[in-house]
């Protein structure tokens, strides 16, 4: 992703139309935390989760490869620490930039997972996860999921599958089904019965009119290498047929709903 949003315009298009996270999520990663004093955003992007997890930690390290969108993060809150790491991390280096070995209570990886090398981002968590108990909570959420279906949906998803070849078929893989195919080399937390498989008790509900619908496909990482491949996928007949469509659907908005898959483990004593 760091390929693509490499101006204001483009980070601040992508924060403003991407869906938040609900409150529910983070309280629940939270309190499979063994303390409280230390959390590790990775891959923060903008900041959306350090913000969230500012008001539950003393202190949080929010880290991202991408020097653009990493400065759009606020920069108001005194116990968010935000870090530009370079793509390829050594252990020194991390220790040195982000924390110290055995010193982190909670890792989060919000919806960037598969952009990263997973088995070297695990080695890392691994390092600075405190022993026993430190948390590795890595989510996304699905595909856009319409509610009350109609012509709408049916041109959208369209839209939606032709991005796909952009995105790569590896990485769609590896985010499909809340990260279900990533080994995970973590034990599972108390009082959760999925054990370390997907968690799915978290989504996200939103109403979006036609212009959000366009607005949210042009944020995403599809879209955009489609476009600068030279491919234009919302062409002004694409356009009128979507408008057209919700028109003969009567609803001006769309109830939509975000799923979340997660990913949730701990360290054990060895």
């Amino acid at each position: 992703m760091a390929d693509l949003y490499r101006n204001a315009d483009q980070v601040n298009s992508y924060a403003s139309i991407r869906p938040t996270y609900p409150p529910e999520l983070y309280h629940f990663v939270v309190s499979k935390a063994p303390s409280r004093q230390l959390a590790w955003d990775a891959g923060t992007g903008s900041g959306q989760a350090a913000v969230s997890l500012s008001s539950l930690f003393d202190s949080v390290v929010a880290t991202d490869s991408n020097p653009e969108v990493i400065s759009q993060a606020p920069t108001h809150l005194s116990n968010i620490r935000f870090v530009v790491t370079p793509p390829s991390l050594s252990l020194p280096d991390l220790h040195r930039l982000v924390a110290p070995p055995g010193s982190v209570d909670l890792i989060t990886v919000a919806t960037a997972l598969h952009w990263f090398d997973i088995p070297a981002f695990f080695e890392q968590a691994r390092s600075v996860l405190r022993r026993p108990g430190g948390v590795l909570a890595a989510w996304c959420y699905d595909s856009i999921v319409f509610l009350d279906g109609g012509r709408v949906e049916e041109i959208y998803r369209g839209l939606l599958e032709a991005t796909l070849p952009y995105v790569g078929g590896d990485i769609w893989a590896i985010a499909k089904g809340g990260y279900a195919g990533v080994e995970f080399p973590f034990e599972a937390v108390e009082g959760v019965e999925e054990g370390t498989a997907p968690v799915r008790r978290f989504e996200v509900e939103r109403e979006m009119g036609v212009e959000g619908l366009i607005a949210f496909l042009k944020s995403g990482t599809g879209y955009r290498r489609a476009r600068a491949a030279g491919l234009e996928l919302l062409t002004e007949e694409v356009l009128d047929e979507l408008k057209k469509a919700c028109e003969e659907d009567g609803d001006e908005v769309k109830k939509v709903k975000f799923p979340i898959g997660l990913r949730i483990g701990m360290m054990g004593s060895s």
